[in-house]
């Protein structure tokens, strides 16, 4: 592993100041400047990283269903999905630092191996399936421009494949960095779509939504495909694999609140976007490649294209991020942590389970006909159900002193922590009764 060691660029005021002053008074604070910059360069990537490959294919399919069904209404559980996503972001990328180890490895330490081996295999099976779906977002952008899925997936995988084996932290990191920026696509297809920025503003802000099982279902659906588990697991991995050190975690912390946001802030003008034209006219949609299909005839082919390019570039992100997170989850649980700079044959587990999620979950999306709505909806809600516990899990770890030490979460903290996990497990209960009377 060749992550930078933030900690050596950390300096203070006084070290750059010399002893008795300077011709040029600004010198030393530029330099700090400079100092201080180049840290947060060093330290940025898990937190952009792992919070924009949340707005995966299922994450963008979720943001424009509620936006198609419910308009601007429901804009308020995306700015609460947020807030979670800062929120246990940010804890997971501490308790990564702090204790140098990934979310697998720390269960078994403290929950016992029996709670790890279950948690880890859910999260295995829903990642495979939850890759399936990247997938299938990869074959759907392109088939909206006449690529056809049995050449664009395999290359995909292979390409992701070579970039997995052949890159290197450094290069992986830069590569999914790029990847991150086109996200951008989403930003300009809401502001060609034209919405109304008043009554958007208003559904972020004003909680209301329907009383029906429809309502609760997408509000569930959005909280899940926001804070996903997997997304939690690979920030922890992700930053002990940066070798960060603690003496970073302020400027990690702005990279990850910055992610987050960013991740909010695409939802937000997917959900726009769809609201100002699918909703409008009263349509229906099944997918994100039906709503950037649709988008056409209401808001030009600028739009539609630039919402199918942010569909390929969001999953080609999510394709990598999750069998990464897979391949770590799985290592830390064997006692046999791996990072990115290790080559193939001294961790082979790693790389043989990042292989296995992205060969099963491409090859589900070439099989004909096969039932990949139906994978994408039973995987979402194992997410849901697996959220639960990585969550108390993820609580346990902060509130243990032994294990996190001066960085063990405060009351104040440790409250949020529940009322976000009370929040999660009231709308997943409300689902389960609204189903049972259904």
């Amino acid at each position: 592993m060749t992550g930078p060691e933030s900690g050596a660029h950390h300096e203070t005021l006084e070290s750059v100041v010399p002893a008795g002053g300077n011709s040029d008074k600004n010198a030393p604070r530029t330099r700090l400047r400079r100092i201080q910059l180049a840290t947060m360069l060093g330290v940025l990537g898990p937190g952009l990283i792992a919070g924009l490959s949340d707005d995966d294919p299922a994450g963008i399919t979720t943001y424009s269903v509620l936006g198609t069904k419910y308009g601007y209404q429901m804009l308020w559980v995306l700015g609460v999905s947020t807030i979670a996503l800062v929120m246990f972001q940010s804890l997971g990328a501490r308790i990564g630092v702090v204790t140098g180890q990934g979310l697998a490895g720390l269960i078994r330490q403290k929950f016992g191996a029996r709670s790890a081996v279950v948690a880890i295999l859910a999260l295995l099976i829903a990642n495979i399936g939850t890759t399936a779906a990247e997938f299938a977002g990869i074959a759907a952008g392109f088939e909206l421009f006449g690529i056809p899925r049995q050449f664009a997936v395999p290359v995909t995988a292979f390409l992701v494949s070579v970039l997995v084996l052949r890159g290197g932290f450094k290069g992986i990191e830069r590569v999914l960095l790029g990847l991150s920026a086109i996200f951008i696509c989403y930003v300009a297809a809401g502001v060609l779509a034209h919405p109304d920025w008043g009554a958007a503003f208003k559904g972020l802000l004003v909680p209301t939504m329907p009383l029906t099982r429809d309502a609760v279902v997408i509000a569930t659906a959005t909280l899940g495909t926001t804070l996903a588990p997997w997304g939690l697991a690979f920030i922890q991995s992700y930053a002990v694999d940066k070798r960060l050190t603690t003496e970073s975690l302020p400027y990690l912390r702005v990279d990850v609140i910055t992610g987050a946001l960013l991740t909010g802030i695409i939802g937000f003008f997917v959900v726009v976007s769809c609201a100002a034209t699918l909703h409008a006219h009263g349509l229906s949609i099944n997918d994100a490649a039906d709503a950037a299909a649709a988008l056409e005839p209401l808001a030009g082919t600028l739009a539609k294209d630039l919402f199918a390019i942010g569909l390929i570039g969001a999953a080609v992100l999510a394709a990598s991020i999750l069998p990464l997170s897979t391949a770590y989850s799985v290592s830390d649980l064997t006692g046999s942590p791996a990072a990115l700079d290790d080559d193939p044959r001294s961790a082979p587990l790693f790389y043989g389970t990042f292989a296995l999620v992205t060969v099963i979950g491409a090859g589900l999306v070439l099989i004909p006909n096969a039932p990949l709505v139906a994978i994408l909806v039973l995987t979402q809600v194992l997410n849901a159900v697996l959220l639960l516990p990585l969550l108390w899990f993820m609580y346990g770890i902060a509130r243990d002193g032994d294990l996190m030490g001066d960085y063990r979460a405060g009351r104040g903290a440790a409250s949020g922590y529940l009322v976000t996990i009370a929040v999660i497990a009231v709308c997943i209960l409300a689902l389960g009764a609204l189903s049972v009377r259904s």
